[in-house]
């Protein structure tokens, strides 16, 4: 029995999704480890402590605990803040994992400054180590500019950590594509394995989402789902959607579901004040609908209940709610970057729009509006695809095999499951 180590410094598989500093990243660990742990490997994850009152060691499913690392003061610090506290995290982790009566076989970093702990980790132990970036420090400069609050040295950490890994996880080709053009990174070094979304959590609710919900059964319904920062390009969705109203004269509602609480408090999530202002601006605030934070199990009622579900972002590395929202039978809007090209097929299952274009995304929002009958065929054909080719399960059944291959013929390529283009066509299934 495999024992693997996951390193998620501000990423808690038990964090609740949607605040600023909690979002794709803790799905993909938490499901990962989930999944790992049904396929009968011992799973620890390693993330840190950030309230005094966390067990440092909690048994959270089956073969997976979560261990909990003193690093770094015992309460929320954003993660810009967290690099200097990574050696006293590698330290506490080396600690632990000598009293292991299972010694760890790898370990699967997931950020940048969870690779540092895994570099430590494996000079003292010579524990080998795979690594999982989900954003990479030069293309969010390239993206946010100004906004980006990482050090200047993320850029030659991340360059290192790509010589060191046994193996990378590009998350899509256009990351693989990255790390090749911006860091020089090996491709023969890369596997490409994508994210997931879990059936027993995603599904249509046809009948009583909007009652559930209190919406209202016959409006157009636009979401947006998410972390509430700048680069998600929330600002850039109020945009199209008023120009679908001021200039196709397509009313619609738009529901914002996300924030730092259960109320769309602006004290407590500062980008909602600079959206609701700008939707109070643009003449929209009485279609527009902010209800904060909300639980993982009311999500598939929020994304069946939408006639659309719209993510722009500036920069995204994968993005898992666009699957989340395919697999509940709900046509997707996203811009043509990162992972979004890859999950959304344009034409059949959704759109693909340039970032930071509201006209190109009120006249896609306007055509789904006029013609109800391409937005259900666009559901359906988006659902298949996500059944077919992205549950965490297959995930998990890609990754163990790039661990696999590690720990058997060491720097050996592995195959990349990169699924295809069409997105029509054939039975549905629940993944490999």
């Amino acid at each position: 029995m495999r024992k693997i180590a996951l390193i998620s410094e501000h990423a808690s598989p038990l964090a609740q999704i949607g605040s600023i500093d909690s979002g794709g990243q803790n799905v993909y660990v938490a499901q990962l480890a989930r999944h790992l742990g049904k396929l009968g490997y011992l799973v620890d994850v390693f993330t840190r402590r950030d309230s005094s009152s966390q067990e440092q060691v909690v048994d959270w499913q089956p073969n997976v605990r979560v261990i909990h690392v003193p690093a770094g003061p015992a309460h929320y610090i954003p993660k810009e803040a967290m690099l200097p506290y990574m050696e006293q995290f590698g330290r506490f982790m080396i600690r632990f994992a000598r009293r292991q009566e299972i010694p760890y076989d790898l370990v699967h970093a997931n950020f940048f400054m969870s690779g540092m702990v895994a570099q430590q980790v494996k000079r003292t132990l010579g524990i080998p180590f795979v690594i999982t970036f989900h954003a990479l420090g030069r293309v969010r400069r390239l993206s946010q500019k100004e906004a980006d609050g990482f050090p200047d040295i993320r850029f030659a950490i991340e360059e290192r950590l790509m010589q060191d890994a046994e193996r990378i996880v590009a998350e899509c080709p256009q990351d693989q594509l990255d790390m090749e053009l911006l860091y020089g990174a090996a491709p023969e070094r890369m596997s490409i394995v994508p994210c997931g979304f879990d059936p027993d959590e995603f599904w249509p609710v046809t009948l009583d989402a909007r009652q559930q919900l209190g919406l209202d059964p016959d409006e157009f319904i636009v979401l947006q789902l998410g972390r509430m920062v700048p680069r998600k390009g929330v600002d850039n969705v109020i945009r199209g959607v008023a120009r679908m109203k001021h200039e196709h004269g397509l009313a619609a509602r738009l529901v914002v579901v996300g924030g730092n609480g259960e109320t769309p408090d602006p004290a407590a999530t500062p980008e909602l004040g600079r959206l609701m202002q700008l939707a109070q601006e643009l003449g929209i605030a009485d279609a527009v609908t902010f209800t904060g934070q909300r639980q993982r199990q009311q999500l598939r009622y929020y994304y069946s209940a939408a006639n659309v579900f719209v993510t722009t972002p500036w920069y995204e590395p994968f993005g898992i709610t666009p699957l989340e929202a395919m697999a509940c039978g709900t046509p997707v809007i996203g811009t043509a970057v990162g992972g979004i090209k890859t999950t959304v097929v344009d034409g059949e299952t959704g759109f693909l729009v340039p970032p930071n274009d509201p006209d190109a995304l009120a006249e896609k929002l306007a055509h789904l509006h006029r013609h109800p009958h391409v937005a259900q065929r666009m559901g359906w054909a988006g659902m298949r695809r996500a059944y077919q080719h992205f549950t965490w399960r297959n995930v998990a059944v890609h990754i163990a095999s790039v661990y696999e291959g590690v720990l058997e013929h060491g720097m050996e390529p592995s195959l990349d499951y990169v699924p295809p283009r069409a997105a029509a066509g054939g039975e549905m299934s629940l993944g490999a």
